[in-house]
């Protein structure tokens, strides 16, 4: 999705115009892949702009970092509140988030222990990344050709910048052969998730989505979807699919930032259910968006208000 330019970016503690945020090209990051990344959305709410999970992402943020032996040089407390002043600065009531920690201009060659680590937090306005029809419509999709990273080779439990090259090559895949997003598996034949999105099959009235083990990235999104399904009464069960899983469920659906809570309604050109956001799916939706909007007293703690 094409980018919406606003005013503001942080960068390594100021606000600089966008216009004026930029990094060298030999920065070692353009070069390596060496930084790591958050997506969190912000979204409007009757008391004005609300962050969803800030502080999960944050931790999340700082343990992407730590595999990668990078040291932010900055608190935890203090990009969150970048965050908060960015979105301020921006005067945006709902927005997409992307706090980045990169590895920057002065060394080159694999070791990248001395070069300089540079961070920035950038917000826009985003709509669904899948787009808004898919939220009721679902999208087709395609088992990839491109496996998984092993764990052992690019681990899952960071969000690194360089590990979604992987990621690129399923998406590119699955939009040049006519489809909308891309699942991909791990080198057992196992479903992981998909080129940026967790993935859920509904079977019998039970939810089930892989372990984290199978290699894929453990989700905030997917946490939340697992406890309010739980919530409404749902079995949910964390166990290895294969693709057939997805063939044969009842409703298949991504869960993730971007792509919020998006139906499935074809895998490999096999109808899913009806072939449109099951019922399940629909509730499940109503709920999370009732959350993300402040509207729902259980999950008050998810969000944490720009404005205090």
């Amino acid at each position: 999705m094409p980018i919406t330019e606003v005013d503001k970016i942080w960068m390594d503690g100021e606000l600089v115009d966008w216009r004026d945020a930029n990094v060298h090209v030999l920065s070692h990051a353009l070069h390596y892949g060496s930084g790591v990344f958050e997506g969190i959305r912000a979204y409007q709410t009757s008391r004005g702009a609300a962050v969803w999970h800030l502080d999960e992402h944050m931790k999340r943020f700082f343990r992407s970092a730590k595999l990668y032996h990078m040291e932010i040089p900055y608190s935890l407390e203090a990009i969150t509140e970048a965050v908060k002043d960015v979105i301020r600065s921006n005067a945006l009531n709902a927005c997409y988030i992307r706090p980045v920690a990169l590895r920057g201009y002065g060394e080159m060659g694999v070791n990248p222990l001395n070069a300089p680590v540079n961070v920035f937090v950038a917000v826009w306005p985003w709509g669904a990344y899948l787009g808004e029809d898919a939220l009721e419509q679902g999208v087709r999709v395609k088992i990839s050709s491109w496996r998984r990273n092993s764990q052992n080779s690019l681990p899952a439990a960071a969000k690194a910048t360089g590990q979604y090259i992987n990621s690129v090559l399923a998406k590119v895949e699955s939009l040049k052969a006519g489809y909308d997003e891309a699942i991909m598996l791990n080198e057992s034949g196992f479903i992981t998730d998909g080129s940026g999105e967790n993935v859920f099959i509904v079977r019998d009235s039970g939810l089930t989505t892989p372990p984290i083990q199978a290699g894929c990235l453990d989700g905030i999104t997917r946490q939340s979807v697992m406890a309010i399904a739980r919530d409404l009464g749902y079995e949910v069960r964390e166990e290895n699919l294969v693709r057939t899983d997805l063939y044969n469920a009842d409703e298949v659906f991504f869960t993730g930032t971007a792509a919020e809570i998006t139906p499935i309604r074809e895998v490999d050109d096999r109808v899913v259910g009806e072939g449109h956001r099951g019922p399940i799916t629909k509730e499940l939706q109503g709920a999370f968006f009732s959350a993300t909007k402040g509207e729902t007293e259980r999950y008050a703690s998810w969000l944490t208000y720009v404005n205090g």
